[in-house]
Protein backbone atom coordinates (compact mmCIF):
# COMPACT_ATOMS: atom_id res chain seq x y z
CA UNK A 1 0.00 0.00 0.00
CA UNK A 2 1.61 3.62 -1.09
CA UNK A 3 0.09 6.39 0.56
CA UNK A 4 1.66 10.41 0.91
CA UNK A 5 1.41 12.96 3.48
CA UNK A 6 -2.34 14.37 3.59
CA UNK A 7 -4.26 11.05 2.24
CA UNK A 8 -7.08 9.41 4.01
CA UNK A 9 -6.99 5.58 4.65
CA UNK A 10 -9.81 3.69 5.92
CA UNK A 11 -9.84 0.63 8.10
CA UNK A 12 -13.48 -1.62 7.03
CA UNK A 13 -15.24 -2.53 10.17
CA UNK A 14 -14.10 -6.41 11.29
CA UNK A 15 -17.86 -7.32 12.11
CA UNK A 16 -21.31 -6.88 10.93
CA UNK A 17 -22.40 -3.34 12.57
CA UNK A 18 -19.01 -1.82 13.46
CA UNK A 19 -18.35 1.03 11.81
CA UNK A 20 -15.17 2.01 9.23
CA UNK A 21 -12.51 3.60 11.09
CA UNK A 22 -10.26 6.71 9.14
CA UNK A 23 -6.91 8.78 9.71
CA UNK A 24 -4.77 11.19 7.80
CA UNK A 25 -1.71 10.15 7.20
CA UNK A 26 0.77 13.18 8.64
CA UNK A 27 4.25 10.83 7.60
CA UNK A 28 5.75 8.20 5.44
CA UNK A 29 8.11 6.13 7.07
CA UNK A 30 8.84 3.47 4.87
CA UNK A 31 10.55 3.65 1.43
CA UNK A 32 8.79 5.00 -1.60
CA UNK A 33 5.53 5.79 -0.37
CA UNK A 34 5.28 2.24 2.11
CA UNK A 35 4.23 1.80 5.28
CA UNK A 36 4.53 2.26 7.97
CA UNK A 37 2.47 5.37 8.29
CA UNK A 38 2.58 7.97 11.08
CA UNK A 39 -1.30 8.69 11.10
CA UNK A 40 -4.03 10.63 13.32
CA UNK A 41 -7.55 9.14 13.92
CA UNK A 42 -10.56 10.57 13.32
CA UNK A 43 -12.32 8.53 16.20
CA UNK A 44 -10.19 8.99 18.86
CA UNK A 45 -7.85 11.98 18.33
CA UNK A 46 -4.37 10.37 18.85
CA UNK A 47 -1.63 9.87 16.36
CA UNK A 48 -0.24 6.34 16.26
CA UNK A 49 2.20 4.12 14.02
CA UNK A 50 0.45 2.17 11.18
CA UNK A 51 0.85 -1.38 9.57
CA UNK A 52 -2.61 -1.33 7.46
CA UNK A 53 -3.59 -4.74 6.61
CA UNK A 54 -5.96 -6.38 3.63
CA UNK A 55 -9.14 -4.57 5.34
CA UNK A 56 -7.70 -0.72 4.84
CA UNK A 57 -7.74 1.34 1.84
CA UNK A 58 -6.16 4.19 0.80
CA UNK A 59 -8.04 7.62 -0.60
CA UNK A 60 -5.29 9.91 -2.26
CA UNK A 61 -5.79 13.62 -1.53
CA UNK A 62 -5.85 15.52 -4.81
CA UNK A 63 -3.02 17.50 -5.13
CA UNK A 64 -2.98 20.86 -7.38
Amino acid sequence: MHASVGDRIIVKGHHVGDPDRDCEVLEVRGPNGDAPFLVRWEDAEHESLFFPGSDAVVHHFQRD
